[in-house]
């Protein structure tokens, strides 16, 4: 089970900076055998009551540059704090946790826990959190953590009736399971210890200067045999809160009410627990990553960690100063272009490249409905097809009565090379060689070349090469710089082909476990992708990129599905798109939308503002399709993410 566990100094103390991150320190150290998967801290220090957790080991999260920027700005107001300037002391809670629901890599599942003005950190399993939030359906749910539940319950009881004491009893009347907390109040000076079970201990000092808890009595034994607490503190003892006990200790003086947090039977009486209400409310403030203070581009999104930026003294980025706005060749060009190709027979005359996503999906429609040809659709399942895509593509394919040829790789033998460079990237990461994991399906070039010689059809049209969507931060990420490379993978130039060819084999040799093999099927699709002519149609250079009219017709004609992970419709059909781009948004602190979307404002077709808000609704992980993701391709989806999320950031 975690481990919870704090300290308050009080105001009538006088420890020095040094002690207080000792305790706090020796009180992780302690408890990390209790869970190591990831850990959070919260301290009250009379300005904010600041929240910093993070997935991963105790050893990282003390390493964490925020973690000793929190510590250290606690230590200082507390010394502030005794000469007057506030009315309570320093207190700090700290979690320990050990996974029970709810993956650690999404930070709103790890502990503290805040919610309506209340910051809590819980061991133990409520078992009948499904059943409550149905109950209580006024109540908001941000994580999958059972723990959230708690702190909901007793703030709501708490703001029904302004009796702490009744609003305990009623929260732990409601659940079942296992439940020691330790809460704090945006508007309360007071530290809220409760357990149903005993797992909760307590060591204090006669003078009450000081006051330790923890889960387990061994954890404040070592502390207080580790720093001597006796030496520098007088007499201690450790006092161990039993079953259905709670405590309100006093951040002011460490005062302690105790209460029954678990009535003996329904009638009993709420107890009497005297709070009082500051006059003030503590902003609660949660430490993020830093993502927010990246540098940006004040005319798109792009910020300072994006390949090759720079800003000018207007702060806007080289991307929007060398910006050619998009001059899509025109529908009478188009026209002109695939007249020679129709038949009059009625027999097919184009092959249509057929991802099930929104641009292909509108594409199949725009060649059989506008340009009157008879197409036949054609995908290539290299394994990382959604079943959604598959579902669309069965729509549209069904509607509009057209041939739907696939080409399948052997699945998996190709999931089985993803998982390989998977695991050899999570061994020694490198950004540019996130792109190794999508190398598979490259091959699509090859089939589709290989198709029009069996069929005899030599019109193959793309809908992909949507210049809305391009994406240079692919070679960017390895060192490559190519200002026009005709918004077409396809498109780079020799020189660049080949320092990209180095940039893959200089990765290879240091890190012998890409030497795997699914090395021939990602040199193949190197020599797909880059050696080979291209000489396919790109539909979207000969029509402009209307994002609400294409994804519009497809959802209105064909009830085109969307993703349930995600507002945004691209890449929804991709298996792999959920993955790297949490590895980029991780790291990076940006993701293959925000690309897109200052695209989208370079062109005029958003606002900034509006570009903004859909970044942050875009950037949310996708978690269910990263797990699904993890499972089809064969590798620990928790090991992965915990790996990620614990990598130097770039900012």
């Amino acid at each position: 089970m975690c481990g919870i566990f704090g300290v308050v100094f009080a105001r009538s103390g006088a420890f020095d900076q040094g002690f207080v991150r000792q305790v706090l320190e020796k009180l992780y150290e302690f408890s990390k055998t209790r869970g190591s998967e990831a850990a959070g801290l919260t301290v009250v220090n009379g300005e904010t009551i600041d929240v910093f957790k993070q997935a991963g080991s105790v050893e990282r999260f003390l390493a964490a540059p925020k973690f000793e920027e929190l510590v250290a700005r606690g230590a200082t107001l507390y010394e502030r704090n005794r000469a007057g300037a506030a009315p309570i002391g320093l207190a700090m809670t700290g979690h320990t946790r050990l996974v029970t629901n709810g993956f650690q890599s999404n930070e709103d599942n790890n502990q503290p826990v805040i919610a309506a003005g209340t910051v809590g950190i819980h061991n133990g399993i409520i078992v009948n959190d499904a059943e409550l939030w149905n109950r209580f359906r006024a109540l908001t749910r941000r994580s999958e953590v059972d723990t959230e539940i708690l702190v909901n319950l007793i703030r709501k009881f708490f703001d029904d009736k302004g009796d702490l004491g009744w609003a305990v009893q009623q929260a732990y009347r409601e659940i079942r399971g296992a439940a020691s907390i330790a809460f704090v109040f945006e508007e309360l000076d007071e530290l809220l210890l409760a357990t149903n079970t005993g797992s909760l201990h307590v060591l204090t000092d006669e003078r009450r200067h000081f006051l330790a808890f923890a889960s387990e009595r061994f954890i404040l034994q070592s502390l207080s045999e580790r720093l001597a607490l006796s030496a520098r503190l007088g007499p201690v003892s450790i006092r161990s809160v039993k079953a259905s006990r709670a405590l309100l200790v006093s951040l002011r003086d460490l005062g302690v009410q105790e209460f029954a947090c678990v009535p003996h039977a329904a009638t009993d009486e709420s107890p009497a627990v005297r709070v009082q209400r500051s006059a003030r409310k503590l902003p609660i403030v949660l430490h993020s990553r830093g993502v927010d203070s990246l540098k940006r581009c004040t005319q798109c999104l792009l910020p300072e960690t994006y390949p090759f930026v720079d800003f000018d003294a207007a702060s806007v980025c080289r991307y929007c100063r060398n910006w050619k706005r998009i001059q899509p060749k025109g529908r009478d060009a188009l026209e002109a272009f695939v007249e020679p190709y129709r038949r009059k027979d009625g027999s097919p005359d184009v092959i249509v490249a057929f991802s099930g996503g929104r641009d292909s999906s509108y594409g199949l429609h725009f060649v059989k409905t506008e340009l009157k040809m008879n197409p036949v659709a054609f995908t290539y399942d290299w394994g990382m097809v959604t079943d959604l895509a598959r579902r669309n593509q069965a729509r549209i394919c069904g509607k509009l009565g057209v041939e739907h040829i696939v080409r399948s790789a052997d699945i998996q033998a190709k999931r089985r090379y993803i998982r390989k460079n998977v695991e050899a990237w999570l061994k020694k990461p490198e950004m540019g060689m996130v792109t190794l994991f999508t190398a598979g399906d490259k091959e699509f070039y090859s089939h589709a070349r290989q198709l029009r010689r069996e069929t005899g059809i030599q019109l193959v049209i793309f809908s992909t090469g949507n210049m809305i969507e391009d994406t240079p931060y692919k070679t960017g990420l390895c060192g490559i710089r190519e200002d026009d490379h005709g918004m077409t993978l396809t498109g780079l130039s020799f020189k660049n082909e080949l320092a990209l060819l180095w940039y893959y084999a200089r990765n290879y040799l240091t890190n012998p476990r890409y030497i795997n093999e699914s090395i021939w099927d990602t040199l193949y699709a190197y020599w797909c992708t880059f050696v080979v002519k291209d000489d396919f149609l790109y539909l979207f250079h000969y029509l402009p990129w209307r994002e609400e009219e294409i994804v519009g017709t497809i959802r209105r004609e064909y009830d085109w599905e969307v993703a349930t992970d995600t507002t945004s419709t691209w890449r929804i059909g991709d298996g792999s798109a959920a993955f790297y781009n949490y590895v980029y948004q991780t790291v990076l602190g940006w993701s293959e939308d925000e690309v897109m979307l200052s695209n989208m404002i370079r062109e005029q077709h958003l606002t900034r503002d509006q570009a903004l808000a859909k970044a942050r609704e875009y950037s949310k992980p996708r978690f269910p399709s990263i797990r699904e993701y993890a499972q089809l391709v064969g590798f620990s989806c928790e090991e992965a993410l915990t790996i990620i999320n614990g990598l130097p950031k770039a900012y």
